[in-house]
């Protein structure tokens, strides 16, 4: 049996080798390292596959969140309300374009932005939302984007960890990330559709949005030398726009085969007490960028100590919510609680998770788990 990882792109990479390096030395031969052909290529590919009007290539998933809130003429201390149950990302380019962030709770059970916290933390200040659709499902867009129609606020999506994933828009399928004003991800390596370095995207549907983020990520110019705003430098090297639309060609069959090791995790782990499998929302498919579990009875670090006993390696996303971290404390009164976040802190472990999972090796996993819950404590 392989070695247990919790992503494996070494073997995702040797099943895709020839395309990959065939796509890579292509670039080579052309020697157009920056905004070169792959780019503009990947770029309209993904504009298909997404149906979407612009996708805007940048350097990276925390640049295409900064990208976004720059394009959208928010001015210093503009409120921006998102969740306190995320990576720092979604945050710090609130902080560092010198709005307020505010950090709201979430689902219990998805993890995803409670719409009813949303409407209450708005005030005469806020300006936008940035739902985060974490792990691989959407956030409750309808309700979301409701809300934001109702108090006139812009919606910033951070697709970061669902690139692909389906969701439904009063009856209709769309991807996420194209619901928003703007959507946002990661082309970080893990991620289900990820390149060999850093790169991210933003998209729209708004024609003026993207040539305004078009001339933010070149240093605020639509011709060369000539600035009409500040802007930065934000771009994705031709290399990896090679590699992501070779990628982008099998991204289904990822995320299929994402939720077919998932499908194998719920089967062989529902009936455990003290843990829960994670839900599945009404209208969002989830495409697993992460298999988080819930442990509960505070037994989730002697899970996770047995799992590495046992040569399986997890993760637990997030161990401070961010309303609890030193960073954003000027943001936050001293006795803000946000419960739900502050359990599933203690609560959330993920299970290997990645395109190349074997049958083997997931039965080790879950017997492994299995194990622990009936005599391994």
């Amino acid at each position: 049996m392989e070695q247990h990882k919790m992503v494996d792109l070494h073997s995702q990479y040797l099943r895709l080798k020839s395309d990959i390096d065939k796509a890579m030395a292509d670039v080579l031969e052309q020697t157009s390292f920056i905004n070169g052909p792959a780019v503009k290529v990947f770029q309209s590919n993904l504009e298909k596959y997404l149906n979407v009007k612009h996708v805007i290539p940048c350097a990276n998933g925390t640049d295409a969140l900064q990208i976004a809130l720059m394009a959208l003429n928010l001015q210093p201390g503009d409120e921006v309300i998102t969740s306190t149950f995320t990576f720092i990302a979604t945050v710090e380019v609130i902080a560092l374009l010198k709005l307020k962030p505010v950090l709201v709770d979430v689902e219990p059970d998805t993890f995803t932005l409670l719409p009813e916290e949303v409407e209450k933390a708005i005030t005469p200040m806020t300006k936008a939302i940035i739902p985060v659709h974490l792990f691989g499902q959407g956030a409750d867009m309808n309700a979301i984007m409701s809300i934001a129609k109702k108090h006139h606020l812009k919606v910033v999506e951070d697709t970061a960890q669902a690139i692909g994933c389906d969701y439904n828009v009063n009856g209709s399928t769309t991807k996420l990330g194209t619901i928003g004003d703007i959507g946002c991800t990661s082309f970080f390596p893990s991620k289900n559709l990820g390149c060999f370095g850093d790169g991210g995207a933003c998209f729209t549907n708004n024609d003026s949005l993207a040539e305004k983020m078009r001339m933010i990520v070149n240093h605020g110019s639509q011709k060369k030398y000539y600035h009409q705003i500040i802007g930065v430098n934000s771009r994705l090297d031709t290399l990896q726009a090679a590699v992501l639309d070779v990628k982008l060609k099998h991204l289904d069959d990822f995320n299929n085969r994402r939720k077919t090791a998932a499908k194998w995790y719920d089967e062989e782990l529902k009936e455990i007490d003290n843990l829960v499998i994670p839900t599945r929302s009404s209208d969002s498919d989830h495409i697993f960028h992460q298999y988080t579990i819930k442990v509960k009875n505070g037994e989730r670090d002697k899970l996770q100590n047995f799992l590495k006993e046992n040569n399986i390696p997890s993760m637990v996303y997030y161990p401070v919510p961010l309303h609890q971290q030193e960073a954003f404390a000027a943001y936050q009164d001293s006795d803000s609680s946000l419960p739900n976040s502050e359990d599933l802190s203690t609560q959330v472990l993920s299970l290997p998770m990645h395109t190349e999972l074997s049958e083997e090796q997931l039965k080790d996993i879950t017997s492994t788990i299995k194990r622990f819950f009936n005599h391994g404590q």
